[in-house]
């Protein structure tokens, strides 16, 4: 059974109890549509069960097949830089369709971010390694596909419902 390689840390993009004894972590690609299904899924149990269990995310762009991937998830670890991680990050699953390389400029506008700084940081180092991290991180832990989900760092079975997501929060 593949196990989380490493551990989750304050260097992960999280929400939720950061002193749950349940942690969910997604590896997941803003171009996949399986894991634009997933994502209200995890919006939804984040509002409904949030409190109940900390939810990490993990990039992991699979450039071949979604050639928008590794810039949206760029372009989401910037905006972390200024606040906004998880607002940019519903943003593009919201608008996954509309992805390409001029969109971000007007995200930054939607989001009351710097775009100028949005685009610098984009292509700055730590953003770069960042995300590298994350992917290297997929490759280690046995991820194959998005999503992937850990729960409490095993690999777990998700069947693309939201009851799915449920069971692996309430470890069943």
């Amino acid at each position: 059974m593949a196990k989380l390689k490493p551990a989750v840390s304050d260097y992960d993009q999280s929400l939720g109890d950061p002193s749950s004894k349940t942690v969910l972590v997604e590896f997941g690609d803003y171009q996949c549509p399986h894991c634009g299904h997933a994502h209200p899924l995890i919006n939804r149990l984040l509002k409904e069960r949030g409190d109940d269990f900390l939810f990490v995310f993990r990039n992991f762009p699979l450039q071949e097949s979604h050639p928008q991937a590794l810039m949206a998830a760029h372009a989401a670890e910037a905006a972390a830089k200024q606040g906004k991680f998880w607002e940019m990050h519903n943003l593009i699953f919201d608008r996954q369709k509309d992805l390409d390389e001029s969109i971000y400029d007007e995200f930054a506008g939607e989001l009351g971010l710097d775009a100028a700084q949005l685009r610098a940081d984009m292509d700055s180092d730590d953003i770069l390694e960042k995300v590298a991290t994350d992917f290297e991180s997929g490759i280690r832990s046995g991820v194959n596909g998005t999503p992937t989900f850990f729960i409490n760092g095993v690999i777990a079975e998700y069947d693309t419902t939201y009851e799915s997501l449920l069971r692996l929060i309430d470890g069943e």
